[in-house]
Order: structure tokens, then C-alpha cells, then sequence
């Protein structure tokens, strides 16, 4: 039942977090405050999706190369497999598994803590784009 309980709630963050990026401008992935920039924290937010689906619900990595995506199209389609890959671990874990504590390298948490977890970091990171968005000053080239 945790996996259908947690689905919807998960999918309603991811749907408004790609739904924000697929509606910005190609020339915004650059813009930068202080040493984060739109691009980056993208990449930051799929990447961080493959190492908690990695950690907390054994499925491995299917990103083994460490490149940049430079482009929105790269990002969106990043977004979205970081997006299916942890989907799936969700729902291949046994029930019994859900509540059960994993230790890993972002420190000790059950899977259903995990996800509560990625849900935070999706919207921290959302909020530092906005942030961005509104703040950052444009180079005129």
C-alpha cells in the first residue's frame, strides 16, 4: 500500500517541478547566483534522484557517465528518466521494505523518509530557481 499511497504525492511534486522547466527559456539554464546556476541545479536535482533510488532502494544507476547537459531539451529528458528509474524502484520494493531503515552516504533513512526527503530537496530547489530567475542580472553579449 505505501507505494500507491506515495505515487500520487510524488507525482504532483515532479509534475509541477518539470512543468516549471520545461516552460523556461533556453537562455535561462545560465543565469547564476552566487555558484548555482539554473542548468546546474536541474542536473543536481536528477542527479540526486539516481543516487537516493541507488541508496535507498537498491536500483542501479542507469547514468554512468557524469556529463553536462547543456541544453533544455538534454535536461527535460534527464529529468525524466532520473523521474522513471526511481518510479520503478519505488515500486518494484516490497511492501515490508518501506519502513525499514537503509544506512547510506546521505545518512540513515527508510525508503518512505527518502522520498519525503526528495520531495523537499525538488522544491528547495525549485525555490532556488525562482530565486535565480528573478534576481540574477543577464550579461549583455
Amino acid at each position: 500500500m505505501t507505494f500507491t499511497s506515495v505515487l500520487p504525492v510524488w507525482q504532483a511534486v515532479q509534475t509541477r517541478f518539470h512543468k516549471m522547466v520545461k516552460a523556461l527559456p533556453e537562455e535561462d539554464l545560465n543565469l547564476k547566483l552566487g555558484n548555482s546556476t539554473i542548468g546546474g541545479l536541474i542536473q543536481h536535482n536528477a542527479e540526486v534522484e539516481f543516487m537516493f533510488a541507488e541508496s535507498f532502494f537498491g536500483r542501479p544507476n542507469p547514468q554512468s557517465d557524469k556529463a553536462a547537459y547543456s541544453t533544455l531539451n538534454e535536461l527535460v529528458d534527464l529529468l525524466t528518466v532520473s523521474n522513471e528509474n526511481l518510479t520503478a524502484a519505488m515500486q518494484e520494493l516490497p511492501e515490508e521494505a518501506w519502513h525499514v531503515s537503509v544506512e547510506s552516504a546521505f545518512g540513515t533513512s527508510t525508503p518512505l523518509e527518502a522520498i519525503g526527503r526528495l520531495m523537499y530537496h525538488t522544491g528547495i530547489h525549485a525555490g532556488q530557481i525562482s530565486l535565480i530567475k528573478k534576481n540574477a542580472v543577464r550579461s549583455e553579449v
